[in-house]
């Protein structure tokens, strides 16, 4: 059978990933272990998520699968941070049985929960429909989730990726997590670029450990398993009480959609939209750095580099109105944040000077409005000024956010094939 299960943890603490490596040793007594579990993550921009929106997957063999079910819920009931209203768990089993018959629908609703916005209702009335066997804990919005990962389970048609998550013992949950981090640098040397977003070079930073609350020390992401196994090797950390590798749609881009005009978006939704930037950037209040970007109807929408993408804002203050590009992200509140952008066209920059005298070979003077220019000196005029191409300061290419700011599904460039890529900073 397939354990979908998902919503377990608060912004406080806990993790699904956690409780699913945990229920993959304990049933593990009881019954067989098919395959890697999964983590999905889902469309990024839902406000109910707690951090990253991912929901898992185990696929088991078992003699005795109401002893599963028993299991596996009583495991919920007691982790899950049922005392916080936004935690809401879903737990939803497919039997063997019923693999083939529910396989399509599941892995379409997959797909759609990664791009779209899905209502509980429409999760509770799909898994009746299909006749699975599930239980909602409270308001039952985890459902969303768990379907999403039994759909992913079945359908593994989709660009996968895998992480390395090792976990804290208990008794240290919420202190200051400790991994050198030298060792994380080190791994990151000998493994990339088969496994990558372990640090950020241009920054200085550590990114795969989390400050948060929850039981994750760190995570290695990368290629496959032995990839991501052997920069594990080098980390030097705490002690570790479990680890798991989980196969995961992180670093593929499947929230994306294409979109041909401004007037098709919709809010909280991911899209590929190509344009014309057609303002200057301007940094405002908190170091973000915005311009409009227009498509072929002349409509215009607000895109944006916010503070947390550190030096790609630099990057995004270069542009000009007449450049073309493709910008790539997701949008919330009418602003298109940007994970990539690539720049198609560079429009021509001039600097414009008043024309030199053909006779002193002084600078004319304006003489007056509409009237062009004269030199004081020899009274020589003319209409047209001097006109100076600026060299500019970037190339056309494609160029991404930081590791320290990159969304866990936005896939890395260097995962990119058949494409002519700038070499990033510090890389």
């Amino acid at each position: 059978m397939i354990i979908g299960i998902d919503d377990t943890d608060s912004r406080k603490g806990m993790c699904t990933t956690y409780l699913c490596a945990l229920l993959r040793e304990e049933l593990s007594s009881f019954a067989k272990l098919i395959s890697e579990p999964i983590l999905v993550r889902l469309n990024p921009t839902i406000p109910y998520k707690t951090r990253g929106n991912a929901s898992v997957a185990l696929l088991i063999e078992c003699d005795d699968k109401e002893r599963v079910f028993r299991h596996v819920t009583e495991k919920i009931s007691s982790m899950a941070c049922l005392d916080n209203e936004n935690t809401n768990p879903g737990v939803v089993f497919v039997l063997e049985d019923q693999f083939d018959s529910v396989r399509d629908k599941l892995s379409s609703f997959f797909k759609c929960a990664v791009k779209d916005v899905i209502t509980i209702d429409e999760a509770k009335e799909l898994a009746s429909e299909l006749n699975l066997e599930y239980k909602a804990f409270k308001n039952g919005r985890g459902l969303i989730g768990a379907l999403s990962a039994c759909g992913a389970m079945l359908d593994l048609e989709w660009d996968y990726t895998y992480e390395y998550l090792a976990y804290r013992e208990k008794e240290v949950w919420g202190t200051r997590r400790t991994v050198d981090e030298k060792s994380l640098f080190e791994a990151d040397r000998v493994t990339y670029p088969d496994t990558w977003d372990t640090v950020d070079l241009v920054n200085n930073m550590v990114v795969c450990v989390p400050h948060s609350g929850d039981p994750v020390l760190y995570g290695i992401r990368g290629k496959d398993a032995s990839s991501v196994k052997k920069a594990a090797s080098f980390v030097v950390s705490e002690p570790v009480e479990r680890v798991c590798i989980y196969r995961t749609n992180q670093g593929t881009d499947m929230h994306l959609m294409h979109v041909s005009l401004i007037s098709e978006i919709e809010e909280m939704h991911s899209y590929i939209l190509e344009g014309e930037v057609s303002s200057e950037p301007i940094t405002i209040r908190g170091g973000h750095t915005i311009f409009t970007l227009k498509d072929e109807a002349g409509d215009v929408i607000d895109c944006a580099a916010f503070e947390p993408t550190k030096n790609f804002r630099e990057l995004v203050r270069k542009l000009i109105p007449g450049d073309r590009v493709v910008v790539y992200g997701s949008v919330t509140e009418n602003t298109f944040n940007i994970e990539k952008i690539k720049i198609t066209e560079l429009a021509t920059s001039y600097e414009i000077h008043n024309p030199q005298c053909p006779s002193c070979g002084k600078r004319m003077k304006s003489a007056g409005s509409g009237q062009g220019y004269r030199c004081k000196k020899c009274g020589t005029s003319s209409d047209i000024s001097d006109k100076k191409e600026i060299e500019r300061d970037v190339m056309p290419g494609f160029y991404e956010v930081p590791p320290c700011a990159r969304r866990h599904l936005a896939k890395q460039l260097l995962r990119f094939e058949n494409e002519v890529l700038p070499v990033f900073p510090g890389r």
